[in-house]
This record gives structure tokens, sequence and C-alpha cells, in this order.
């Protein structure tokens, strides 16, 4: 595909920045039922009424990614990104979450391997994207400190496998959204409602990364860091109420999961929330060196204080005065700027090079008489937050690569099929992909960084 000739002017990148896409083995494999797949607490959740918009029972379908892996793979070299990032979802390699190995699913991810690398291709593997199986749900998931066990089992067989071939690994996506999201608000799965009493879940799933990063190092892994889910916290007003609340809520939604990894602590403020949840050697398994911090990224978010009579102190508020996406998140690409700068004049030694291990934007953009996805709105989103991570990059902050999310249309969780992240439209029913305009724009980016640095 040359690049087009009309192409807008595109946003500058500093020499040798990668760029690839993402995608989540749930929202996009579908076929449950192939090779001896377990089942996980997604499909369990999916399956309630309501629990999903849209009314749908699950992601039984996806985008089909796991049968049309070879098609997908000749889109990424069309689109000619460096990298794939993508999960292994745990319930193909151990259909319960323990025990010997399901080598056909095993043999699966290994062909995909070498299907990336034949086509110059850089493969990313998270070993973690929310879907635990539901046998290790039963007995009492990430709640149950036996699952950080069998989560370093399953992290040494896929290791064992694949670490020879796969470029650099994620053990945990977004340990926030999993813990708060999946056992504090119960609005993911497992869809459990335990608010503060979630906090053991995000203390296990850390040493889960620590853990698992050991064993994938063990195996020969050369490069391993992780993908935490940070928003820039504003106060809704300059109430001391309304600021309270907004460092209370940063500290749990960003520096839980910050400081264990880069300093071996967790926020002051917090340590009394874990006085009966740490054991001795935990914080040490936590800090493991990492190759790369990442950081997943969409949009900041406003906070106030709750009512007195609320479930928690502080509450999100809308951040008005913004374009926004389909989901309504506000789109501010100055924040990522404002953060990544932040972020650096904080941690400085204890930092790693950064990678953004997702960004990206939902809107169900349809196709018009001619079939083309005209998608703007999702081009000057990802326009805007290159601009941003490159302006960053000139402050002085070392971002080293860039993941799209998404590269299909897919099954997105609680929103179901109603919000579309993906540059790829994915036509409900036969599923045919149909490449929109965001993905023509992101290849003529990735081509005009290649010339301008080759």
């Amino acid at each position: 595909m040359p690049p087009s000739q009309d192409a807008p002017r595109l946003p500058p990148l500093p020499p040798g920045f990668r760029l690839g896409v993402a995608t989540a083995a749930y929202q996009v494999e579908g076929a449950p039922e192939a090779e001896g797949r377990g089942p996980s607490v997604w499909d369990t959740f999916a399956a309630r009424p309501g629990a999903v918009a849209g009314g749908l029972a699950a992601g039984d379908l996806g985008a089909d990614h796991y049968r049309r892996f070879r098609e997908d793979v000749s889109l990424l070299a069309d689109l000619g990104v460096d990298a794939y990032r993508y999960s292994i979802p745990w319930s193909r390699v151990q259909p319960s979450g323990r025990g010997a190995p399901n080598a056909a699913g095993l043999d699966h991810y290994e062909r995909l391997v070498d299907t990336l690398l034949k086509a110059g291709i850089d493969p990313v593997v998270t070993l973690f994207h929310g879907d635990l199986p539901q046998g290790l749900e039963d007995d009492g998931g990430w709640l149950n400190r036996e699952t950080i066990s069998r989560f370093g089992d399953y992290a040494a067989l896929v290791g064992e496998r694949l670490a020879d071939r796969v470029s650099a690994w994620v053990p945990v996506d977004e340990p926030n959204v999993v813990a708060f999201l999946g056992y504090g608000t119960g609005s993911h799965a497992p869809g459990r409602r335990l608010m503060f009493h979630a906090i053991p879940v995000a203390h296990h799933l850390l040493i889960g990364h620590g853990v698992a990063t050991s064993a994938l190092r063990a195996a020969g892994a050369e490069r391993v860091g992780c993908a935490n889910h940070h928003a820039p916290m504003w106060p809704a007003s300059d109430d001391e109420a309304d600021v309270g609340a907004t460092k209370l809520f940063d500290s749990l939604w960003n520096g839980f999961f910050i400081e264990p990894m880069l300093l071996g602590r967790y926020p002051r403020d917090l340590e009394i929330l874990l006085d009966d949840v740490i054991e001795p050697g935990d914080l040490a398994l936590i800090r493991q060196p990492l190759d790369f911090y990442g950081i997943s990224y969409y949009a900041p978010m406003r906070i106030a204080a709750a009512p007195e009579e609320a479930e928690t102190p502080f509450m999100p508020v809308p951040l008005l005065g913004y374009p926004t996406t389909d989901l309504g998140w506000p789109v501010v690409p100055d924040a990522l700027r404002e953060w990544l700068i932040t972020f650096r004049a904080r941690y400085r030694a204890a930092l790693p090079p950064l990678c953004i291990t997702a960004a990206g934007a939902a809107y169900a953009d349809t196709p018009d008489e001619q079939g083309v996805v005209d998608d703007d709105a999702r081009i000057a989103y990802l326009d805007g937050h290159l601009r941003a991570v490159s302006a960053a990059v000139q402050r002085g902050v070392d971002v080293q690569g860039m993941f799209v999310w998404s590269l299909l249309d897919g099954f997105d969780g609680a929103q179901g099929y109603q919000a579309p992240f993906g540059l790829v439209r994915v036509e409900p029913g036969c599923k045919k992909r149909v490449p929109k305009a965001s993905f023509d724009w992101f290849h003529d980016v990735i081509a005009s960084r290649t010339r301008s640095i080759g």
C-alpha cells in the first residue's frame, strides 16, 4: 500500500520511535470451544443478563481472530507496524488454570509467533488481560494467594515454549482495572462488588506480575515490562474536599501500582489499608527490574468529593469543555504530555524507558455508500496523542514507542460491540475486515517515520 498522496500533515516522531497496534484475546479471538479452551471469568460475566451493553450474551465470536490470524497478520504487514501486542488467554494454555498444559493451545500461539516473525513483525505478548480461568475464580480468584503461584506456573509454561522468539512480555495488563472494576465495583469480570475490600486483589496482582517476571526471565525472556493504566487526576474544584478526594483516588489508581513496581513501597497514605495484606518478601517480589514501563492511556479524570453516605470518598464527574469519544471520555491530548513530564520528574532515577502500551478512542463509525469508513475523529485523537508524546520526548522523557488500541473492532468487555476502537472494521456476522481511514492514516505515519530515519 503506497503512502496516500493527499495524507494530512503527519505528527513528528523521534528517531527510532517504534509503532504498533494492540489487541486482547477475549475481545477479538472468538472460538471459545476451539482446541480445549476452558471457560474464563469473562465468559461467565458476559452471560449475566444486563452485564454487557446492548444485551449481548457473550463475546463468543469477537472478531474471529483465532481462526483468521493469518489474514490479520497480513493486515499488520500492510499497515507496516514494528510490533503487535496481543494476549495469550490463560484458559487456552491451562483450561482450569492449573495442571498440565493444553498442547493444542500452545501450538496455536507458536504458529502465531512464527507467522508474525516471518512477516517482520515483533510479537509482544501479554500473559494476563483480565480473563482468569473460571476454575481459579471458583477458588477465590485473585483474592486467593494461591492464584499467584498458579500464574507463575502458567508464565513458566508459556515462557518455556516462546521466550526464544517473543521480543517483549507484559505479565499483567492494567491490574488496577482488574482489581477495582472487576472486584471493586463489579462493572467488569468477575463482577464482584467488594469496594475497598478489593485491595488484596490489587496486591496479589502485583505479586503475580513479579512472580511471572521472574519465571519469564528464567525461561530466557530478554525484555519484560508492564502495562499499567494511568490517568491524570484533576480536582473538580479548588475546594479542599475535592482536592483531598482527588489525591486519594490518584494514590489508588496511579500510585498504588507505580510505587511498588518502581520503589518497592506503597503510597504512605494507603499503607493502613494493607496492614493485614502484605507478607514478608512481597514488596521485593513486586519490585522486579523492568526493561520498559508501559503506560496505557485514554483520558484524564475529574474527581470530586463524594457525599458522606457514599461507599467511597471520591467520585468521577464529567470533564466539560472538551470533545468526547462515543464512550463519553474527554479527548485531551495535552494531558498526556503533561502527565509524562510529571511522571519523569517524580520518579527520575527509578524509571526505565517508557512505552505507551495502549492508546485509542471508541467511535461507532459505519461505512458510507462506497463502503468507506471515514473515522476522522479517531485520526484526530491518535494524531493529537502522538504529537503529545513527541512533545514530551522533546522535553527529555524517554518514550520509545506507542501501540494503538486497537487493530480490530471487537467485543469490548462491558461495552459489548457498541463502542469499537479498531483501525479495522469487522462486519457483523461474516466478520469481513474493512480497513478504516485511520488504518490508511496510520500506515502513512509509519511510512513517514521509516523514511525519516531510514
